[in-house]
């Protein structure tokens, strides 16, 4: 077994030195080339003071600078900390900040933020400009700019710093409860627990081609790029402008000859809507795999009628956890038959299902979905309390290993052993007495085949304690009346949503998800 995660790519540059591993439209390098490439930018880091354990922020659009950036991170013995590069400089500087990053990969195009990081605190020492300093405009003061295109002058062979494999990865900040970005730390134990389970589970070889489409601070992108390095498989990135247009990426898959890829439900339902699929289809690709949020039924019944040759599988784990438990979806799922199930654990995980009272529930009966195994992050960086909010002590001994982590999502174990997911902890809301699942309703208001897309947010309110109120968009002529029978035949007279938003599209997330936050300040 690999005991780090660049060491997945160093095997395949031996095994498969002159095979693709990373296509970036019409740049690619093959294993040995990439490989050599990430040892210079190693030797780079080190020379620029980088010593193991440190943090390096990684503030580049997805390329093959960005990938070099990764491995040369690693094989410096540092974390990576992927920088959304359309993220406020302010949200920057606060990550920044609170990881204590002095050294900073970027590119020409993001010289316009340099300065606002610095102006709002960020501790940047060095920067190291991955595309060339040719034409770069006026250099920050006080700080070490450094050319990262110009990687020739250093050798390419390893650097020759030792880690293990609990050593920090990478940490992927997230949202927080109260407003301000949480770290979420990763360990190359706990990458390569998913990504070795993986590449077993959809059966990743040499010959593959996979898509790189999450942006690379989603924990989508593990997958995708060291799933292909640890099977010598070659990945092809996915450009962002490529994911507005359904049509552009049935046409990237074909292009690319893509046999196995994985995104978020989001972009799947445009492509069975709007990607002119045909009897014949895509016939390159294999496997599709989607996570991050509920793919409504009707649409991947859709999607896989569109594509019967194509094996379908359903991942589901936060951030904390990356994949956790898995569902190969064998059939087509009734459009109106509520949501598929999220599976059971993968290798090496254990999950239970704990109730409002702290001990574990029977078979059936609703609960909060604990995690624990190779998988389950440190913690949060900096953040000792919310560790210890979200890491929890589970059975009798007192190894690092019996902490389980508490998702916040509420589940159900069914007859089959597979879990069915209902919805967030704190998306269950209280109005007028009654506990209502905020996704219990959109689950049914996605069934109804007007209805594009959903969501559903509790609106605090004095009286009656929350109000329900829906954003919808919908396709065709639908009025708020139809929904509301629609939902009367679905759920209980109180769990009907008391008004319903009109939208020509839902705002979104970075990471391809629905913006709720958004939504929820949103005035009403």
């Amino acid at each position: 077994m690999a005991p780090l995660l660049h060491s997945l790519l160093e095997h395949s540059a031996v095994e498969h030195p002159e095979r693709p591993a990373l296509v970036d439209g019409d740049r690619s390098f093959a294993y040995e080339q990439l490989n050599g490439r990430a040892n210079q930018l190693a030797r780079l880091l080190v020379a620029s003071g980088v010593a193991p354990g440190d943090r390096v922020g990684l503030h580049l659009d997805k390329s093959l600078e960005a990938v070099v950036g990764i491995y040369g991170i690693l094989k410096a013995g540092a974390a990576y900390v992927p920088l959304d590069p359309r993220a406020p400089a302010i949200r920057l500087a606060y990550i920044v900040k609170d990881c204590d990053i002095r050294v900073l990969l970027t590119s020409r195009r993001q010289a316009g933020t340099w300065e606002e990081m610095m102006g709002e605190g960020a501790p940047i020492e060095t920067l190291v400009v991955m595309d060339g300093l040719e034409g770069l405009p006026d250099r920050p003061s006080g700080v070490t700019v450094e050319d990262g295109f110009d990687l020739d002058r250093y050798p390419a062979a390893p650097t020759g710093v030792r880690r293990i494999d609990e050593d920090l990865a990478y940490i992927l900040y997230t949202s927080g409860s109260t407003g301000a970005p949480k770290g979420v730390m990763l360990s190359h134990r706990n990458a390569l627990a998913f990504v070795q389970w993986a590449i077993g589970e959809v059966d990743v070889t040499h010959e593959d081609r996979l898509s790189s489409h999450a942006p690379l601070h989603f924990d989508l992108s593990v997958f995708d790029l060291f799933a292909a390095a640890g099977a010598g498989a070659s990945v092809a990135l996915v450009p962002r402008a490529t994911s507005v247009f359904p049509v552009e990426v049935a046409r990237f898959i074909d292009q690319h000859q893509i046999t196995v890829w994985y995104s978020v439900p989001s972009i799947l339902s445009l492509l069975t809507q709007h990607g002119n699929l045909t009897d014949g289809a895509l016939p390159s690709l294999r496997t599709m795999i989607f996570a991050g949020e509920v793919f409504p039924s009707k649409y991947l019944s859709r999607l896989m009628s569109q594509l019967p040759h194509v094996e379908f599988h359903n991942w589901y784990g936060p951030t904390e956890t990356n994949v956790c438990t898995a569902y190969r979806v064998t059939e087509p799922p009734d459009a109106e038959g509520g949501d598929i199930p999220i599976g059971r654990a993968i290798g090496n995980v254990e999950t239970f299902v704990v109730g409002e009272d702290g001990s574990e529930v029977a078979p059936g009966e609703r609960g909060e979905l604990f995690v624990r195994g190779a998988t389950v992050m440190h913690g949060y960086w900096g953040d000792p309390e919310k560790t210890a909010e979200r890491l929890v002590r589970h059975g009798a001994s007192v190894g690092p290993a019996d902490l389980a982590y508490a998702t916040g999502d509420l589940v159900q174990e069914l007859d089959s052993g597979d879990y069915r997911f209902l919805g967030r902890k704190d998306h269950q809301i209280k109005s007028r007495g009654y506990r209502i699942e905020l996704g219990e309703i959109e689950t049914a208001l996605n069934s109804h085949p007007g209805v594009r897309e959903c969501a559903v947010i509790a609106i605090p309110d004095d009286v009656v304690s929350n109000r329900i109120w829906a954003y919808v968009v919908v396709e065709g002529e639908h009025s708020k009346s139809d929904l509301i029978k629609w939902c009367a035949e679905r759920v209980p007279k109180y769990m009907i949503p008391e008004a319903f938003e009109f939208q020509s599209a839902l705002p979104k997330t970075s990471t391809g998800k629905i913006d709720r936050q958004s939504l929820s300040q949103a005035p009403v």
